[in-house]
């Protein structure tokens, strides 16, 4: 039987079974895992999307969504199923007044293109602007603005989704809202995002960038907890990185950025009251500058050809009494050696009361701690490190860490239980109203 064979003529009219289309949707950022689909549709409207959810339920044909294609393990792949391609429903706009409509195939580079001009900005964005609207508001979206407001999806005022039973519906916290809630940060499970209502922030039009350095991790994180609870900054990272003359052979890197108010600077006085740092640089910038920072990066790795690669990525989110013992055996540990070559180590804090979607699974306490480990594999190299993610994995879940499930980091549907612990039931229910064929978000590895 053929493609076109088990698709009816309005899906299978669409549907592009070319062998070199099916290759690229058998790949994603991660370049671990290859599965590929039986063919990929493009659609050009939330009708489009219907559509196939409505043949493939039944029929039991997963169905993925794709809008960037970075996911890290096959999260947005369809083996024997079908992809859809959300890059023809990519449309910004326009901007009316705090808002923003967006479609789910839009790129994060070009929302914040539409909404600079009216010197507006989404509240939180991630590092990385290259990522699909749809694919971060599914994951929750987290960035250095997060301390204070939340993930990416907490800005969502409204989405229009097609679920997996073929309803296409608007929703938002006062209209069909546990469809709402489940879909934000809901991993694809339910539905998928065609649009998105965003809520809007001002702009700052410079902001003054500190890069405070740290010898030892102690100050370092009670630093990023000050930091964190007082709000003081309006943006807030950090990472880990390899030198040579300090006690365990790493120096903290707190990265803070305060916006410029109208005419006046920021008062470096203020912001660097009661911190620990050893030595601090200062550095003024254009607001657009600074959030597309990740794009030179992306430029020099294309270049090398090390975009392609294998990324191993692991994402935890670690309670903040467990943080330092589980940062210091990490960058002791010889799985992860290679970090000092060919890795970044993003460390930073995030407030619990901020990450509202329902639907986002965090650890206990007020403070926690967003541990990213960034590497990159030569080709075929890859094993060892998706091996060591597990085991780290499993030994700081022991200690209260959850993973941000961003990651190249193979979970069984046990794991998935322990994960949403008393949440799973009620995602279980959701799941059976909105996919009840469960052809929806397989490639997370959930068994329903």
């Amino acid at each position: 039987m053929t493609p076109s064979d088990r698709v009816p003529v309005s899906v299978g009219e669409l549907l592009d079974t070319r062998p070199e289309i099916l290759g690229a949707a058998a790949e994603d950022f991660g370049h671990l895992v290859r599965r590929p689909p039986l063919g990929v549709l493009r659609p050009r409207s939330a009708a489009e999307v219907r559509d196939a959810l409505v043949y493939a339920g039944p029929r039991g044909i997963p169905v993925a969504a794709r809008a960037g294609g970075h996911s890290l393990y096959g999260q947005g792949q369809a083996p024997d199923g079908i992809v859809l391609d959300l890059s023809a429903l990519a449309a910004v706009g326009p901007v009316n007044g705090d808002r923003v409509t967006v479609q789910a195939g839009a790129r994060w580079t070009d929302v914040l293109a539409a909404t600079l001009p009216h010197g507006l900005t989404p509240p939180v964005l991630t590092d990385y602007l290259g990522a699909g609207v749809g694919g971060v508001l599914s994951a929750g979206g987290l960035g250095g603005a997060s301390h204070r407001h939340g993930l990416v999806a907490d800005s969502v005022l409204e989405l229009e989704v097609v679920t997996g039973a073929g309803e296409h519906l608007l929703c938002s916290p006062d209209r069909h809202g546990a469809l709402f809630d489940a879909v934000l940060a809901g991993l694809g499970q339910l539905a998928v995002i065609v649009r998105a209502t965003l809520r809007l922030s001002p702009a700052p039009a410079t902001v003054r960038r500190y890069c405070l350095y740290y010898p030892g991790v102690d100050a370092y994180l009670a630093d990023q907890r000050l930091l964190a609870t007082d709000r003081r900054f309006d943006h807030l990272e950090g990472q880990a990185r390899p030198v040579a003359d300090t006690p365990d052979g790493w120096t903290y890197l707190v990265e803070a950025v305060a916006a410029h108010r109208g005419t006046a600077p920021p008062d470096d006085r203020r912001l660097r009251a009661g911190l620990a740092f050893g030595s601090v640089e200062a550095t003024d910038l254009g607001y657009a500058e600074f959030a597309r920072r990740v794009a030179a990066d992306e430029e020099l790795l294309r270049a090398t050809g090390e975009w392609l690669h294998p990324h191993p990525w692991l994402n935890l989110l670690l309670p903040e009494d467990a943080t330092a013992s589980v940062v210091t055996g990490v960058l002791r540990d010889p799985g992860f050696r290679d970090l000092r070559e060919n890795g970044v180590v993003l460390l930073y804090p995030l407030l619990t009361g901020a990450l509202r979607a329902p639907m986002f699974r965090r650890p206990r306490g007020e403070v926690v701690f967003l541990l990213a480990l960034l590497r990159t594999a030569a080709p075929g190299a890859a094993g060892p490190m998706v091996a060591a993610n597990r085991g780290l994995y499993e030994s700081a879940r022991a200690k209260g860490a959850v993973a941000y499930p961003v990651n190249a980091l193979p979970m069984t549907p046990r794991d998935w239980r322990a994960h949403y612990g008393i949440g799973w039931a009620a995602l279980a229910r959701a799941k059976g109203v909105h996919d009840p064929h469960g052809v929806l978000g397989g490639g997370h590895g959930m068994a329903w």
